[in-house]
């Protein structure tokens, strides 16, 4: 598609920006409501689930579509993709209670997996490496925009209306984008040659499924050691063996082993997934200090994570365009790594909403600078035939990295509450050991984490004491967002901990320049040696 003209690939780019801002704003503006929508189903033991099955049938979906777009091009997996995520976002609107609201987001998780990984990849259709720079800012950009109206119309939606509504508003985006991209997407011929790689791909999905699961499950449902979680790794372990088995034999695999000899992929992965390891599964707790800690209410709590997301969006339209105009890369993802380590040490220690404010726009602007490079660094080592599972690959780690990251920090937080809650409450249970049996049991309803995420029903409960016993609740409910608090530090360290291990990875990724055609150098140098020794007669 790289032929096509300017007005042309304008035409389509807009199509396909509509339709990643359909599945992110879908996302985002979910993202400060969730607490509250938790706490009304009651689930707040099933928290990371919400957010894990989403990531988990989204990491699937973009492995298994990469190859197969390769095949069959990228327009029906783009239709198909929002097709789905239309459905699931209904579907999550039909929610009665927290497992039905799991199982269809993982039908929006696959969805979104579909769309985001055939999107990256058309970019790279229509544009050469050195091009894809300034898009990969604009494709930023369009994530960081629905990052800034997202957050704040999901908190109003949530305090003002039912919130059903979060999942429903933007449907007409959706069906938008799905007709724009059916009218204006080419259609691309099919490879005769390829097949598609039925085995590999059911074992890959297994592999991923039991990893993620032992991750999800373990320190929470069962113990790191019990059999569950030691059966659910080994049964990883067997189906990761069977899936390298098979991909030596397969004619057309769908993640070929040749891309990990490449360095450059293979960094740039292992980066991808330490960086959102870290960055994913803590930043999903922000939630938690500005409304839990600091008492924010949902439609002021899109506030303090604004900054960041227009900071990103600025810096990574910046960045994207220095990117095409040096030819360079490496130097800005350097700048970026370390800025975003300063950000979220800075959340560690934050005990006030200008702090958390300061924060986001540190680790914004380190995201936008640093951001933008690594799904460039891993197209531009590959050939173009390879673009769609290359791309895959890098979302797949990514999607991995996101979605392990949730798992073990979120086991880091329950356990570190836990603990936390322990300590503190036994040094505020000494006034209420005064009260009669029925007033305690009355007062261990306030010890339940869920009721810091949803204020109003908090104070409705505090006032429902006796004057005399008010005081004793509010103290309780100090003790219970100090331990909540300090859990936070421990899960943005180990956090910070790991993208720092990511940043320092990023000094060894070796940098080559960045194509201006999508035609690799070997390719044009083998097809001038051919006109030399063939002559056109």
């Amino acid at each position: 598609m790289e032929e096509l003209s300017h007005k042309r690939k304008m035409a389509i780019m807009a199509a396909i920006l509509a339709a990643m801002f359909f599945a992110a704003i879908n996302q985002t503006i979910v993202s400060t409501a969730m607490p509250r929508i938790i706490a009304i189903l009651q689930g707040m033991e099933h928290y990371t689930w919400v957010i894990t099955i989403f990531m988990l049938t989204s990491t699937i979906a973009t492995i298994l579509v990469g190859k197969l777009s390769d095949i069959y091009g990228r327009k029906p997996f783009l239709l198909g993709g929002i097709l789905i995520f239309l459905v699931g976002a209904f579907l999550c609107g039909l929610s009665q209670n927290i497992f039905q609201l799991i199982a269809y987001r993982g039908i929006q998780g696959i969805g979104a997996g579909i769309i985001m990984s055939t999107a990256f990849t058309a970019v790279g259709d229509l544009f050469a490496p050195r091009e894809r720079g300034k898009w990969s800012g604009i494709m930023m950009s369009a994530f960081g925009f629905s990052s800034v109206i997202g957050p704040t119309l999901g908190g109003w939606l949530v305090d003002h209306m039912d919130w059903h509504w979060l999942f429903w508003i933007f449907l007409p985006l959706g069906i938008v984008a799905f007709v724009l991209i059916l009218a204006l997407f080419p259609k691309t011929a099919r490879r005769e040659s390829e097949t598609i790689d039925y085995l590999g791909s059911l074992f890959l999905s297994l592999t991923i499924i039991a990893i993620l699961l032992g991750f999800s499950w373990a320190g929470t449902r069962y113990d790191w050691g019990s059999r569950e979680i030691i059966g659910l790794f080994a049964a990883a372990i067997v189906f990761g063996i069977i899936f390298l088995l098979v991909e030596r034999k397969a004619k057309s695999p769908v993640l070929p082993l040749s891309l990990f000899r490449n360095d450059i992929v293979t960094l740039s992965n292992i980066i991808g997934f330490l960086m959102n390891a870290g960055m994913m599964g803590a930043l999903i707790y922000i939630s938690f200090f500005v409304q839990g800690v600091e008492g924010i209410a949902p439609t002021y709590a899109g506030y303090v994570t604004m900054p960041m997301s227009i900071t990103m969006v600025v810096m990574s339209t910046v960045i994207g365009r220095m990117i095409t105009k040096s030819g360079k890369y490496k130097r800005y993802a350097l700048l970026g790594m370390p800025i975003m380590v300063a950000g979220m040490l800075i959340m560690a220690f934050m005990d006030s909403v200008w702090l958390a404010v300061a924060a986001m726009i540190t680790f914004g602007i380190g995201l936008g600078v640093g951001m933008p490079v690594f799904s460039l660094t891993v197209q531009n080592a590959v050939s173009p035939a390879d673009l769609g599972v290359a791309t895959a690959s890098s979302q797949l780690f990514r999607n991995l990295g996101g979605t392990i990251g949730i798992a073990v920090l979120g086991t880091v937080m329950s356990t570190s509450l836990s603990s936390n809650l322990k300590e503190k409450m036994a040094q505020s249970g000494a006034a209420a050991a005064q009260l009669d049996e029925e007033t305690r049991s009355h007062l261990s309803a306030l010890m339940d984490p869920n009721m810091l995420l949803d204020q109003p029903k908090l104070k409705e409960v505090i006032a429902s004491f006796p004057a005399n016993v008010q005081p004793i609740a509010e103290q309780v409910v100090n003790a219970l967002k100090d331990a909540l608090s300090s859990s936070l530090t421990v899960v943005f360290l180990w956090g910070t901990a790991i993208v720092a291990v990511a940043g320092v990875l990023t000094v060894f990724l070796r940098e080559i320049p960045l194509r201006t055609s999508n035609r690799l150098p070997q390719e044009g140098a083998d097809k001038e040696r051919s006109a030399e020794l063939h002559p056109a007669r």
